[in-house]
């Protein structure tokens, strides 16, 4: 051997020594800052790695999961992975991968027909909620009546009977939240998100048909209860199947279809209401029964979903989640792209919090600090949909209507009027939950829904003959439904499906679906006594005053989620609650005050550092919304 070879050779081992030590710190780095991000740099776990190392790693990838024939086109997929911004310096991308990768960023509603119908027939059980919230509605009117718990001021067992009717409204919520959504976990384990989805389908199939044949509340109460657990195991399971299947930059608009699908369902069930209210006392039935009519298209289609890839990915099964990904992408590239950098993200994120059980996944959702975060929020996102106090109204607002003066059709009529307008107000958040920002959506709206609800409790306030009364009662429940539309609506359950790591997004999100339904089974629970003690001003009036501490909770502890992966979320909730609380108060605030009320011309200081996942393009947009300002 000449001296020079082994001069090379030499150096050649001190180099690969270097990038070997460079990459182990790196992952630690990364692991780390999963945890504890106080310099709040959303990062790539690919970037600084040179082409080099970059595709000697994915020819270890290829090899050891069955992809040798694809190796190019996985190369390729994680130059984009790494810098998708650069894609047109790349000599290794062909003309007609170029043109595929700015087709996506000019036309990015142009999504696969597997993907749509995948994310359009999961949300078809948000239906069935919405179905059965508004059938119970109806129900109030007539079913208390038969099965003698009547809650008119004229009967004597008033109090009590006004809990009983609280009690069944309740039940799905308190079944849902006490079990269906803890359920959840364990049957995605080990069924899958399509095998969940069906176990949920068919408990929401029949439930409903059986409140329908019910002979006294006790057995009503018992199919509501049944109804609850299906629809514990949907709403935890629904918005995560569609969030690990949508690329980041429509996440928030198609996962947020599972609100449109509420609000439709909402709407179809007022309809339903409507068209049956003559039956007489076979009105309650029909109206209950109906809400079994959502569920059959989800029971027979949902096996012609693909899985999610992210949880074939989860259990090892790398060649099925990659065969999901081609129906789910528009091409070979783009999902070689997710996939390995779904993979790669998935390293880094059991290297920072490892395996874990149900038990344990269950406390670490509280002792974890970058899944505590996302605990948090999620938890304040999903508190805040209770304490709007929409469920006043999708719950109850026929005997609102009634006790402001309508009588039987007028109520349900004023109800299908609220249905209506919560659905149409829908629509406008699909495109605008990815460009204005969850976060944005959530601190514009609430103030208003604040003012609309005071104002329906203070129109209580004018004399019953007033022909003023009612009209205007309406007019604010209606305006108030249509902040809840665009704001409070869609975000919850696409923002909670999106924040949690993978390894704990199952369990998180059953806590999060949990949180909410226990709350509202609080308020179904509770208003028919809160408005007999409080009066309907009282009552209304509380729950704006809920508004404002919600406003201010979502203010200081919600961080914004919008256009980066699921991945590159983990460190945005690796930044400390107590950081992103200050900049909120010390930074963002006193830039709104100069900047918008005194007119000064001063720069914002950013919070997050975007320049491993998009540089400067990404940064400027993001950070406005991620920091609460508004273009």
């Amino acid at each position: 051997m000449s001296p020079s070879t082994s001069t090379i050779d030499v150096e050649k081992d001190k180099r690969d020594f270097v990038n070997e030590h460079h990459e182990n710190n790196r992952d630690i780095e990364l692991a780390q800052n999963i945890n504890d991000n106080v310099g709040a740099r959303i990062q790539n776990p690919l970037h600084g790695k040179s082409k080099e190392t970059l595709f000697s790693e994915v020819d270890q990838f290829c090899t050891q999961y069955g992809f040798t024939e694809m190796v190019s086109t996985f190369k390729k997929g994680a130059l984009l992975a790494q810098n998708g911004s650069k894609f047109e310096e790349y000599a290794e991308l062909s003309e007609e991968d170029k043109a595929i990768i700015r087709r996506e960023k000019t036309h990015k509603w142009s999504q696969p027909r597997a993907l749509i119908w995948t994310v359009i027939l999961a949300s078809v059980g948000a239906a069935v909620q919405g179905w059965d919230q508004t059938g119970s509605n109806g129900a109030n009117l007539s079913f208390p009546i038969e099965f003698n718990i009547n809650d008119a001021v004229t009967d004597p067992n008033q109090a009590r009977n006004q809990w009983i009717v609280g009690l069944v409204n309740a039940a799905p919520y308190i079944a849902a939240s006490c079990l269906g959504c803890w359920l959840n976990d364990p049957i995605n384990a080990k069924l899958g998100r399509r095998g969940t989805i069906f176990i949920s389908a068919l408990f929401c199939l029949l439930s409903p048909l059986g409140s329908a044949i019910t002979r006294n509340w006790q057995q009503l109460f018992v199919c509501r209860i049944l109804l609850g657990i299906g629809m514990g195991l949907k709403g935890a399971t629904i918005p995560v199947f569609n969030a690990e299947n949508v690329p980041a930059s429509v996440r928030g608009g198609l996962v947020m279809s599972w609100q449109l699908w509420t609000a439709f369902g909402i709407f179809l069930g007022f309809c339903a209401n409507l068209a049956v209210y003559k039956v007489g006392h076979l009105a309650w039935r029909l109206q209950l029964g109906s809400a079994f009519i959502p569920a059959v298209p989800l029971v027979l289609g949902i096996w012609f979903c693909p899985e999610s890839p992210r949880w074939l990915m989860k259990k090892g099964r790398y060649s099925t989640a990659f065969r999901s990904l081609l129906r789910l992408r528009n091409s070979p590239l783009q999902a070689a792209r997710d996939m390995y950098y779904v993979h790669r993200q998935l390293e880094e994120e059991y290297l920072a919090i490892g395996e874990s059980n149900f038990l344990s996944r269950f406390f670490q959702l509280f002792t974890i600090p970058r899944v505590r975060r996302a605990t948090l929020a999620s938890f304040v996102v999903m508190i805040a949909q209770q304490m709007c106090g929409i469920n006043i109204i999708a719950f109850y607002s026929s005997s609102v209507f009634s006790q402001a003066g309508y009588s039987t059709l007028s109520a349900l009529l004023a109800s299908w009027g609220f249905g209506l307008v919560n659905f149409l107000f829908a629509i406008p958040a699909v495109f605008t939950i990815d460009t204005f920002g969850r976060r944005n959506l959530l601190l514009s709206t609430f103030p208003n829904m604040c003012w609309t609800l005071l104002a329906t409790g203070l129109c209580f306030l004018i004399k019953a003959d007033s022909p003023a009364r009612v009209p205007l009662i309406a007019l604010f429940i209606y305006i108030f439904a249509a902040f809840y539309s665009v704001g409070e609506g869609p975000v919850p359950f696409a923002y909670s499906a999106e924040v949690f790591p993978i390894t704990h997004r199952d369990i998180g999100m059953g806590w999060a679906v949990a949180t909410c339904f226990f709350w509202s089974s609080v308020l179904s629970l509770t208003w028919p006594r809160m408005v007999g003690t409080l009066t309907s001003t009282g009552a209304f009036g509380f729950y704006a005053g809920l508004n404002l501490i919600a406003l201010i909770m979502i203010f200081f502890l919600l961080p914004e989620t919008k256009q980066l992966t699921l991945e590159e979320l983990d460190y945005v909730f690796g930044v400390p609650t107590s950081h992103h609380a200050s900049y909120q108060l010390n930074t963002w605030l006193p830039w709104v005050i100069k900047s918008k009320v005194f007119r000064q011309d001063v720069k914002l200081e950013e919070l997050y550092h975007l320049e491993e996942v998009g540089g400067i393009e990404k940064s400027a947009d993001y950070v406005a919304m991620a920091t609460g300002a508004a273009h």
